[in-house]
Formats: C-alpha cells, structure tokens, sequence
C-alpha cells in the first residue's frame, strides 16, 4: 500500500502554457510546503475545446468544472485555477484552500508599433474574447474622441499577440498577470489603469481548490493563502453574485486594502457594469471597514452586496444582456 504522507501529490491542471506555467509555481510552493513532491495532471476542460466565443457558451464554470469532477472522483489532490473563471457559488464538497498573493490585476495592451491606447489610430482594431473590456476599451475611446472596432477573439496568449504579429490586428488587450506568468510582460507596451479600465473580479489571482473530505491536505494548503488577497478578491466576487453576472458577463471590479501608519482600516472597492459598444457604463465605488481577521468573510461579502445594490439601483441589470459581438 502507498504510504499517503510520503506518496506524490496530484495537482490538476489544464494544459495551456498560461495555466503550466501558474500550476509549476504552485507544485514548488506546496512541495516546499509539505515536503512531498508534486506532479501535475493535465485535464482538458470544455472551455479549452470549444471554439464558441466565451460569451456564447456562457463564460461560468466552463474552465473549471473538468477539473473539479477530477477532485470529487479522486483523480487529483488538488486543483489550481485562475480565480476570475471560479463560479461565485461554492460547491459544498470541495473548499478553496488558498488564495495566495495576487499578481497585477491590471489589464495590459499589446499594440503594434508601440503604441498606447491613445495612440492607435481612428478605427483601430483591438482583439478582445471580454464583453468587459469591450465595453470599457470602447467607452474609453468615446472619451478620447475617436472610434475603435472591438474583435472577439479566442486561442492561448501566443495566438493571440500573434494576431498582431501579423498585422491582422492593430492591438489586443490581456491580464497583464497571465503575460507575467509566461514572461511575456516586456512585450506590452501599456499597462491600462483601473481608473479606466478594471479588470474581471479576481483577475491576477490563482485559487488552490481540494477536496473537502481532504480536511488534512486543505488545512496545509491553507498556508499559502493570503488574507489580503482573499478580502479583495472576497468583494469582488460578492458584488459580481449579487448582480448575478457569470464571468462573462461586462462587469468589472476591483477592490484595495487601505492602511494608515498602524494598520490596514479599509477596504474600497471599485464596480463597473456596461454596454459592449461603451455608450452606456455605470461605474460606482464604495469604501467600507477592513476586515477584523483573516477569517472575517462577512464583511467583504457585505461590501459587495452593497455596491451591486447601489449599482442596480442605477439600471445594471438593464446593461448585462448580451448584445452582438
């Protein structure tokens, strides 16, 4: 028999380069952690094999049930995911073990030529797979004073920075912490403010996801959470339920820890919803207590319900439907 204390651990994983890359450096993390080696587990999830856009599909879950099923029939120990494909709901038998320090939540251009946003041309055609930053990209443009086209595209990041190798495409915007994570990052040539564009609740950070029968393997795995990341990324999640968005839907939000000398006393948090096309945004913030203890849920969770009901007040539900693409 196996002795489980000593026996390799199964993280399950899938198989872009993006998702490797962010798995490998949590495998070293736990194995230094525990002591054990870990190997991952390639799984292919139906979001990886359909070539619909994510909108069409419905955008939730379709990254990550794949590898939950895995958890619940044992065929890993652990999952990582990338935090914004996470279901706000979460399933009774499995935990989310860790959330540990998030990487740039900010949105990164990659334009031809090394151009900014400002820069592009009048109708410039920017590749995006997010009604989100279709919709703020395009409000942003309106502001500006000029007009863009907005491209739905698919593939990995390589696929998609090649559109604008090519010159199919004049720029296309990513998670400037997915381009970190394959050392990528140098290639962008802007990192886009939250003040104009916030990213997708839970953009940059990584969820560790087991198990919950694995109560042993779920509390080591606790270890490499942080409290910090885990309240932000708390609100967000909070405000995109309570408005009842899937991670498709053009709803992005973006919350920060305040401190003073002493402490950290506050929590803001940041919410956009809009149109696709930009004519219309509702983009509101809301600042609250920090929470008292790293378990402290409640208050985060608060904070985004808040902020959705103040934003619904303002008419966005009437925003989220889908429109063409």
């Amino acid at each position: 028999m196996t002795d489980t204390t000593t026996r390799a651990l199964r993280l399950g994983t899938r198989r872009s380069k993006l998702a490797m890359a962010q798995s490998g450096q949590i495998a070293e993390a736990v194995r230094e952690l525990t002591g054990r080696p870990v190997e991952l587990v390639e799984i292919t999830t139906y979001g990886d094999t359909s070539r619909e856009h994510l909108a069409q599909i419905g955008g939730t879950g379709v990254f990550v049930t794949a590898l939950r099923d895995a958890l619940l029939r044992d065929e890993v120990d652990f999952a990582v995911h990338s935090l914004k494909d996470l279901p706000t709901t979460q399933p009774e038998d499995l935990v989310l073990a860790a959330i540990p320090v998030r990487e740039d939540p900010r949105d990164a251009l990659i334009a031809r030529d090394g151009l900014t946003f400002e820069q592009l041309a009048d109708g410039a055609r920017i590749g995006t797979g997010s009604p989100r930053r279709m919709a703020q990209l395009n409000a942003w443009a309106r502001t500006l004073g000029k007009r863009i086209e907005t491209v739905p595209i698919r593939g990995n990041i390589d696929t998609r920075i090649g559109f604008v190798e090519n010159g199919e495409l004049d720029a296309v915007v990513l998670a400037a912490a997915g381009l970190t994570r394959i050392g990528r990052i140098d290639e962008a040539t802007q990192l886009l403010s939250p003040d104009v564009v916030l990213p997708a609740p839970g953009q940059g950070a990584l969820a560790i996801e087991c198990a919950a029968v694995n109560a042993d393997l779920a509390a080591k795995l606790a270890e490499l959470d942080d409290p910090d990341t885990r309240a932000a990324v708390t609100a967000e999640r909070s405000l995109l339920a309570a408005l009842e968005a899937g991670c498709s839907a053009p709803v992005g939000a973006l919350a920060d820890l305040q401190a003073d000398e002493q402490a950290v006393t506050e929590l803001h948090l940041r919410g956009v919803v809009g149109t696709t096309d930009g004519s219309t945004l509702v983009h509101l913030s809301t600042t609250g207590h920090a929470p008292a203890s790293p378990d402290d849920v409640s208050t985060p969770q608060d904070l985004g319900r808040e902020l959705a009901a103040e934003m619904l007040a303002k008419g966005a539900a009437g925003l989220m439907g889908e429109r063409a693409l």
